[in-house]
Parts: C-alpha cells; sequence; structure tokens
C-alpha cells in the first residue's frame, strides 16, 4: 500500500511542478537562481526542436480527433480533455526546463533535468569533469546519465559516492554523472577553476596531436 501511495504522490508532485514550471516560464522567473556569485548554464536548447515537434503532433492529433469523435459527445469530451492535458505537459517539461537550469556556485553544482532530477554536487567530491559527447547510455549501477535530446556533453566522475532520490523516492549511490549543457566547454572551464586541490584526484593526461610526417621530396 505504501509503494502505490509513494508512487501517485510521485506522479502528482511532478504534474504540480511541470505546471508551476509554465506560471515561472511565463513570468521570467527561473528556480534556484538567485543566489549571489551563482553562474547559470541551460541545457533546453538541446531539445528545443523535439519538443516542438512533439507539440505539434500533439495538436495535429487532438483536431482530428475532434473531427472523427464529432458525432460522439462524450467519447469527444473525454478524448478532448485528455489531449489538451497532454499538450500541456509536453509544454510544461519544456518550461522546467528553461526554469530549471544547472546552477554552479563556489561550492556546488546543481545538475538538473526537467522537474525529475535535481542533484547537488560538492565541488569537493569532484575527481574531474571533462566534455565527452555521448549519444548512447546504459544503465549501469553507480551511473546517472540524464540525457536530453538523446545526448550528454558533460562528464562528472565523483571521488566519493554520493547519495539521491530517485523519481519515486528510492535513495541511490552514483560515483559517475553524466548530464547536458548547452555551453558544455563554458561549464566544464567554469567547475575548473572552483575544484579544490586535492592529492587524491588523478591526473588524466593531455591529448595530443601528432606533427605532421615531412613532406618527401620527389
Amino acid at each position: 500500500m505504501r509503494s502505490w501511495y509513494r508512487i501517485a504522490h510521485s506522479l502528482v508532485r511532478h504534474e504540480l511542478l511541470l505546471l508551476a514550471s509554465l506560471l515561472r516560464w511565463v513570468a521570467r522567473r527561473p528556480h534556484g537562481v538567485g543566489e549571489d556569485g551563482s553562474r547559470v548554464f541551460g541545457y533546453a536548447r538541446g531539445q528545443g526542436a523535439m519538443m516542438f515537434g512533439f507539440g505539434f503532433v500533439c495538436v495535429v492529433e487532438t483536431v482530428a480527433l475532434s473531427v472523427l469523435l464529432r458525432d460522439f459527445p462524450l467519447m469527444h469530451s473525454v478524448f478532448l480533455v485528455l489531449d489538451l492535458y497532454t499538450i500541456l505537459i509536453v509544454a510544461g517539461l519544456h518550461a522546467a526546463s528553461v526554469t530549471r537550469p544547472h546552477v554552479l556556485t563556489g561550492t556546488t553544482l546543481r545538475v538538473r533535468r526537467f522537474a525529475t532530477v535535481d542533484l547537488c554536487v560538492p565541488l569537493s567530491a569532484v575527481a574531474s569533469v571533462r566534455r565527452e559527447l555521448r549519444t548512447t547510455h546504459e544503465k549501469r549501477d553507480g551511473e546517472l546519465n540524464m540525457e536530453v535530446g538523446s545526448q550528454t556533453t558533460v562528464t562528472l566522475e565523483l571521488a566519493e559516492p554520493l547519495s539521491y532520490l530517485t523519481f519515486f523516492g528510492r535513495p541511490r549511490e552514483v560515483r559517475l554523472v553524466r548530464f547536458h549543457a548547452d555551453e558544455s566547454d563554458q561549464l566544464v572551464r567554469a567547475v575548473r577553476e572552483f575544484m579544490p586541490d586535492r592529492p587524491d584526484r588523478p591526473e588524466r593526461p593531455e591529448r595530443t596531436v601528432p606533427s605532421p610526417l615531412p613532406a618527401r621530396t620527389v
């Protein structure tokens, strides 16, 4: 019984957050960005075209079903409400991406995705950060993949496990986090500037481009 209550509570809370994100989007008031000295990094640009296309399909479906079911008032009303609510949720998902960006302060990197993941990573726990474009992700223990538009561009390796709550409120520990940022290069540089020096941080060799071979003379 508790599990069903937890699932219902998580779903209702998530949809309320999406509706609140719509209001924040209209009012231009992003969430959790008011701290002094914080830097904001968005990620909504990577999915804008996909969300627009999904919303357009939902609108076309709503119009088509309204025409097909015009002689069935009850079914027409039910499907109209469901279709309009679906469009509202799609808009809410995009609004959540816009109003809940990644936030970097002098001590913490707050990584977010829609209204489902909100992970605060202490910079003292970061072992390494790098820009890494990945378009395929496999579910593995200890890894959190927060893809946007089916891709991630930043990889965080943690020196110690970090605990967070999943969508349904279950605790989980991760040591590697992948997420997307529109300005991934700037985010990686900014995180490295704030990262404290750690004697146990592994050194990663810099990638070097081999020098060209000398030209042959004929």
